[in-house]
Order: C-alpha cells, then sequence, then structure tokens
C-alpha cells in the first residue's frame, strides 16, 4: 500500500537503487547482503520503500517499508476531526462497543498499549466488522462517519494505520490470546471444534505464503489460518497460522499440544474428516482428550461397516432423530487394527440427503458416459474416476498412446455407491448415544459459519498487506473482531429462537445494516444529537444485546459532549498555534 502524500528520497549511497518497470519507477531499498557460497560472491537484498515523483524526481510516495526503515522520517499523523461527517451512524458501534466492554477487551490489550493504542486497535475491528473490509486506505472513511474508540475520537489517516499495524509485535499477539485463555472458564468439560482455512498472498516477503493445497485455488500462495472454537460457550479461543505447504493432519498435534499450554484439559475435539489419522488418534489418546470425528465415506472399513448393518435401523422409531431427520443407531468397534481400544460408531441414514446423493452421482456418471462417447475412436487420456466407474476398453499404438474404443459400465461398484447414497458415520472415543454424537457434531456449524463469516463479513479473503509484521497484525485484529462478531450471531440467533416467527433482519450482515440506520447529526450548534426515535425493528435487534431505547439515548448524549469536547480542544489547539505564528 503506498501512502498519499510525497516524502524525500533518502540519500543513503550503495543502498538506494532506481528500478524502472514500466510507466513506474521504484525505489528500492538495500537493507542487507547475503552471501551466495556458489556464486563466490554477496547478493543484495532489496524491497521496494516507494514510487518516484512525476513532477519532482527528488520526492517520493512512500509505503509501509519505507516506515519501517526509516522510522525517524515524520509522516502526516491523523486527519482534522473538523471534517467528521454532519452525520454519525452509531446503533452498530454501540452494540459492537458493549460486546467489547463486557468481554473486558480493552482492559486485556491496555498491557500493550496506550490508550490511543487501544482504541486504534478496537476501531480496526470494528470497522472490519461493520463494513465488511480489512483495507487499512479505507479505515479512515469509516472514520469518518463513525463514533470511535480512540482517544479524542482523532481520525487517523492511512498512513498512521499502516505504521500502527507495524508495530504490533508477537508479544503483543501472544500476551492477549494468554489472557484471552486465562479469562475463559477451565474447569468445565467443554467441547472444542478445531477446523483450518487458507488465504490468499500475492506479497513475496511474507514468509509464511506457500504455495500449497487451497481449497479456492487461484494459482497465488498461501498461508494457513485455523481457530479452535469453544462449542459449549460460542466463543473462538485461539488461533494458528502456519505455513501453506503444511497440511491439516500434520498440524493437528501442535494445537493440541496449544490447547495443553492453555490450561484446557476437560476437553474434547469435534473434527472434521479431513483431520482423520492413526498418529492423530493415538496422540489424542495420549494427551487424553475425548474426540468426536467425521470419518471419510470412501474409507473401506466404513463401507463394511454400514453395509454390515444397513436394514437394522433405517425405519425403526426409536432410532429416529427428529431435529436432524435422520436415523441412528451406534455400535462399539477397533478403529484400526491394533487399536487397544473399542471406539464407538454411530452410523446414519438420512433420506433427503440420499435423495440428494443418488441424483448427483446419476448426474456425474451421465455426464462421464457422454463424454466417452464422444470420444469414441480418439486419442483420449482417461483419470482415475473413468477407471473406477467404467471397464475402459482401448487400442494401444505403436507411439505409446491409447485410442479409446469403448467403455461398459461397472455395474456392481455404481449400484454399490447408490447403495451407500445417505449413509455417514461418526466415531467417538467416549460412549454416548447416536443422538448425542451427532449433536456435538452439528455445533461445528457454529465454527463454520465463523469460517463463512470471516472471508465473506470481514473482508479477509485475501490479505492486502506488505510485509510479516502487517501480516500477523492483521490476522491478530481478525481475530479479536471473530470474537466480537461471533458474539453478535450467537445472541441473535438466541433471540430468533425466542420468536414465533423468523424475520430476515436477524442475521448479522442485516441487523448490522439497520443498526446503522440510528444517527446523530450536528446541528448550527456544532452538538450532534439524535436524528430520530428508535423504529421497531431497531428495538427488536437490539433487545437481542440487552440494550433499549434509553441505552442509546444516554450513549448518544455521552458521545454529544464527547464530541463536543474534542472539537473545543483542536480549535483551542489551533488558536495557540495561530497565536504562536503571530509572535513569529
Amino acid at each position: 500500500m503506498y501512502y498519499d502524500f510525497l516524502v524525500k528520497i533518502p540519500e543513503n549511497t550503495g543502498k538506494i537503487t532506481v528500478n524502472r518497470r514500466g510507466d513506474t519507477t521504484y525505489i528500492e531499498y538495500t537493507y542487507a547482503r547475503k552471501y551466495v557460497p556458489e556464486k563466490k560472491y554477496n547478493v543484495p537484498q532489496r524491497t521496494t520503500i516507494g514510487k518516484q515523483s512525476n513532477d519532482d524526481p527528488t520526492m517520493m510516495q512512500p509505503n509501509q517499508n519505507f516506515a519501517k526503515f526509516f522510522p525517524g522520517v515524520a509522516l502526516p499523523d491523523e486527519r482534522n476531526n473538523s471534517n467528521r461527517s454532519s452525520c454519525l451512524r452509531i446503533g452498530a458501534y454501540l452494540v459492537i462497543r458493549k460486546i467489547m466492554e463486557e468481554y473486558n477487551l480493552p482492559e486485556m490489550l491496555s498491557n500493550h498499549w496506550d490508550e490511543r493504542g487501544v482504541g486504534l486497535f478496537l476501531d480496526l475491528a470494528a470497522y472490519s466488522i461493520i463494513c465488511e473490509n480489512c483495507a487499512g486506505q479505507y479505515y479512515p472513511d469509516y472514520a469518518y462517519n463513525h463514533p470511535l474508540l480512540t482517544e479524542d475520537m482523532k481520525i487517523y489517516s492511512d498512513s498512521t494505520v499502516s505504521r500502527f499495524l507495524s508495530s504490533i509485535s508477537d508479544d503483543d499477539r501472544v500476551g492477549f490470546l494468554n489472557r484471552w485463555n486465562a479469562s475463559r472458564n477451565h474447569r468445565e468439560q467443554i467441547y472444542i471444534s478445531y477446523d483450518s482455512t487458507n488465504k490468499n498472498c500475492q506479497a513475496e516477503d511474507i514468509e509464511m505464503a506457500e504455495f500449497g493445497h487451497p481449497k479456492d485455488d487461484k494459482g497465488v500462495p498461501v498461508f494457513n489460518y485455523s481457530v479452535a472454537f469453544d462449542t459449549d460457550n460460542k466463543e473462538p479461543l485461539f488461533y494458528e497460522t502456519y505455513p501453506g505447504s503444511i497440511v491439516d493432519v500434520s498440524q493437528l498435534q501442535f494445537m493440541l499440544e496449544k490447547a495443553k499450554g492453555y490450561g484446557y484439559k476437560k476437553i474434547g475435539f469435534i473434527l472434521d474428516r479431513g483431520y482423520f489419522s492413526k498418529n492423530d488418534i493415538q496422540y489424542m489418546d495420549t494427551c487424553q482428550y475425548d474426540f468426536v470425528i467425521m470419518v471419510k465415506g470412501r474409507a473401506s472399513f466404513v463401507e463394511s461397516i454400514i453395509l454390515e448393518n444397513k436394514g437394522k435401523f433405517e425405519t425403526k422409531r426409536s432410532c429416529v432423530i427428529p431435529e436432524y431427520q435422520a436415523y441412528g443407531m451406534t455400535i462399539q468397534e477397533k478403529l484400526y487394527a491394533d487399536d487397544e481400544k473399542a471406539r464407538y460408531f454411530h452410523i446414519y441414514h438420512n433420506v433427503t440427503k440420499e435423495s440428494a446423493e443418488k441424483g448427483l452421482l446419476e448426474c456425474k456418471i451421465q455426464k462421464m458416459t457422454e463424454f466417452l462417447k464422444r470420444h469414441e475412436g480418439k486419442t483420449v487420456t482417461l483419470g482415475e474416476p473413468y477407471h473406477w466407474y467404467f471397464d475402459i476398453f482401448s487400442h494401444e499404438k505403436e507411439d505409446g498412446t491409447s485410442k479409446l474404443l469403448y467403455a461398459k459400465e461397472k455395474s456392481e461398484v455404481i449400484e454399490r455407491e447408490l447403495g451407500l447414497c445417505g449413509y455417514f458415520v461418526i466415531v467417538t472415543s467416549r460412549k454416548m448415544t447416536a443422538a448425542e454424537a451427532l449433536s456435538l457434531y452439528k455445533s461445528r456449524d457454529a465454527s463454520e459459519k465463523l469460517f463463512r463469516g470471516d472471508k465473506s463479513y470481514l473482508g479477509n479473503r485475501s490479505l492486502r498487506v506488505s510485509g510479516n509484521e502487517s501480516a500477523d497484525a492483521k490476522i491478530f485484529i481478525e481475530f479479536v473482531a471473530l470474537i466480537v462478531r461471533c458474539k453478535l450471531y450467537t445472541q441473535l440467533k438466541a433471540m430468533m429462537a425466542e420468536m414465533s416467527k423468523k424475520p430476515n433482519y436477524m442475521t448479522v450482515p442485516a441487523a448490522l445494516k439497520e443498526l446503522e440506520k440510528i444517527e446523530m447529526i450536528r446541528q448550527m450548534d456544532n452538538v450532534y444529537r439524535l436524528d430520530h426515535a428508535v423504529t421497531a425493528t431497531q428495538k427488536t435487534i437490539l433487545k437481542a444485546f440487552g440494550v433499549d431505547e434509553d441505552y442509546i439515548k444516554s450513549r448518544a448524549t455521552r458521545l454529544g459532549e464527547q464530541l463536543k469536547a474534542a472539537a473545543k480542544q483542536e480549535r483551542d489547539g489551533e488558536d495557540s498555534s495561530t497565536e504562536e505564528d503571530d509572535i513569529d
């Protein structure tokens, strides 16, 4: 990100180089030299610190690397508060601030920064929730028409935001996670849902960004991001970031050690099928952690268990689980041949799931059949799925290629898979009913929505930063925003469960949009006041957070006083500066 102001190009002979690419001239800084034994000479380690001005070749438009390597150069700090909008949106801000205070987030962060730093950190978190964006250059636009948690409600520029992100250290991040987890209840039995996603990152100097196995492959490096989520209390507990080339199964044992380090003992883990491995199961046994895990449907031993018990429970009313429209039964088996413990296999069947899966399979076979028909008599390379579902008859040519003659369905394979449609298996380490196991696994829905909200509603599908410090800082802020947004989600969901009708404004995005309509306007006396009364819809949303119209009125009055005091302080500062100029 390049700032919207100019600074003088540093005069460091031998360290500043000019690199013209296309119509733009980049200023690069040599921060180190690395000896390469193969070449027997030092190779300069360079990074871009700015873009040369087209009007003045001695000036440049800096980026955050300039602030990192030249901290002594004074840069513009904040916007003038007189540029604040005459109409401030306060509804969503007040609810988010209330949640932050209930979680004691300002106090937890105060060990690392002064009031200004804590306020800016929390304002950035609120900005990502309300605006569904994490790009630092747009933060001043948010601050222009919202109240702020920063001291004197100062509107800091994007350059100040960038320098603040670069200043956040690993100690800040680790210290907060330690305090956050220390404040959780370690005495109660909880289940932690653990899942990961990956984020695209095109910046070359982000060390953890590597080519890996992304869910949404954009052809760019990625890094992995995982969150441990308390399904009982509906709260994120801690997060991890690790290189994109590391697969989920390999990382699980490190996460288990971290959970132990945070003091969690009476816990179980709810895991997706991607984490199923013998080593991880044995490691959880060693840690004495319970687990609830979905087993991969193609696993041969799972198929055999389903086929052995097929027809024993699918229509028995004693096996029905009405809330999930499924039938289930439980058997006890070993998970692998040398397993020292008997595990509990919960087998389920869902008619709706069966119909959907059969439709998808039939469609898949039909498309494959049509493809094979079109390519009869042609040279074609077929993937593994074609050989799984079809007997392929081809003619081998002298050049090593093969011409497709025709293909025939493997009826037994297809019929077997059709017979398995609608079935799935959950394995637990602790004895429980099929209904209890399914309910526990379904509690993962909240953590999955957490990830969906992270990418879709916090604007964090890709990181827009340059530098490891800023990347780590954004992920840190994002995690705090997730804590708050998760509370918004659970409170709205709890409120909606009590309502006879299910209004469409009780989702987080819709509720925030509605609350943004609660506004204060600045009148002729330069005092901000509520523009109109709270509507019936807004009252319903606010009730979910223990807030009523009187709360909004009192808080609005207090905000008006704060803004008035901040404006007066700014005017006094300007008057003092003018008097000094007159004396000179």
